[in-house]
């Protein structure tokens, strides 16, 4: 089953309470600390754009890839709505359109760009969704493939505590007037399997349930350690994890993990 089809188009109502705003102050924040203040920047599972929309208000360009043609859908109309806007107002300053934005429909496995980024981000545990260690591998490669000497790379992780805590074969409930959404989990711990049955109902005006869609994503739960091993399997340099939005380092309680890795020479390729 394709995830991120039909839920696309409702993903931004039911997600309105993730703090993009506050991911997207500590991302910047760690890019600036190393001397990336502007220029390209490649964001990995972007979804609907809305950690890229901010990153663009922060002064970068930036290139948004994701596997799910209809979050780009989104992404994009969302973005030619503001374009519009602008124009429409007389291109003030208070309305200007998000500049130099890319959306590139693509598996972050097959990464293919055609230059390099001085640094690649990615949030809400889309790195979580490569389900084997190969892949995982692939896409740190091809991350490096694609970065500037000493360019970063910045992502999140959902951890296995928080798998085996907060997920375990719980189920979880969005409520919006629009409709109901429902997280139904199954965590096996021997495989770091996360099974997410996710179950949408639309309602009309009088509340009646005009559209159903279901949906079944996996994610998978990895280690520091794994995720360090990657990381240098595929010649980059580890070089920090924290607890989200702290300078922590996490430990066994931590749900969300953000790891910061450099660019590890080798000679870039082109993939065909």
């Amino acid at each position: 089953m394709e995830i991120y089809r039909d839920f696309a188009y409702c993903y931004d109502l039911f997600m309105d309470d993730i703090p993009y705003g506050e991911w997207t102050d500590y991302i910047t924040a760690l890019l600036r600390e190393r001397g990336i203040e502007d220029g390209l920047v490649c964001e990995l599972g972007c979804g609907t754009g809305e950690v890229t929309e901010r990153l663009a208000d922060a002064g970068y360009d930036l290139i948004g890839v994701d596997a799910s043609e209809d979050m780009l859908m989104v992404a994009r109309e969302k973005l030619s709505q503001a374009e519009a806007y602008s124009s429409d107002d007389g291109g003030s300053a208070s309305c200007e359109p998000y500049p130099g934005i890319l959306y590139l429909h693509q598996d972050m496995r097959e990464l293919e760009l055609y230059g390099t980024v001085k640094a690649f981000v990615s949030v809400c545990d889309s790195i979580n969704y490569l389900l084997k260690s190969e892949d995982l591998a692939e896409v740190f490669k091809r991350v490096n493939n694609y970065l500037d000497k000493d360019g970063v790379f910045i992502f999140d992780l959902k951890t296995v505590h928080f798998y085996e805590t907060a997920c375990g074969d719980n189920t979880f409930t969005e409520e919006r007037a629009e409709g109901v959404l429902e997280w139904k989990n199954s965590y096996d711990s021997e495989s770091r399997l996360n099974r997410y049955s996710v179950t949408v109902d639309l309602f009309d005006a009088d509340e009646n349930v005009y559209d159903e869609i279901r949906e079944e994503h996996i994610q998978r739960a990895y280690t520091l350690d794994e995720v360090k091993k990657a990381l240098s399997d595929a010649g980059l340099v580890f070089e920090a994890a924290y607890e989200a939005l702290t300078k922590k380092e996490p430990d066994e309680s931590s749900d969300r993990i953000y790891v910061i890795a450099r660019e590890g020479f080798q000679e870039k390729k082109t993939y065909v």
